[in-house]
């Protein structure tokens, strides 16, 4: 969630715009207290994009896929060995 005064929501409307249409939820406060006096929230977020597309809702990536390659494996990425 994201706070913005009164002043910082008009000086950074499109920016905010933008974070609301990410999905994002903007709350606009007004005076010293900064009371939240209104919600910027999108109508229709953009979807998040999933990893190459993947539809399926029970594909999990490991911390294995963080790991360095074998040797041999990053020479082959490299354009060495066969």
């Amino acid at each position: 969630m994201i706070t913005a005064t009164i002043f910082e929501a008009k000086t950074n409307l499109s920016e905010l715009l933008k974070k609301a249409q990410a999905g994002e939820t903007v709350i606009i406060t007004s005076g010293r207290d900064k009371k939240p006096i209104a919600k910027l929230e999108a109508i229709h977020p953009t979807p998040k994009q999933r990893l190459g597309g993947l539809e399926d809702p029970n594909f999990v990536l490991t911390d294995a896929f963080w790991e360095d390659l074998p040797e041999e494996e990053l020479k082959l990425w490299e354009g060495e060995g066969e």
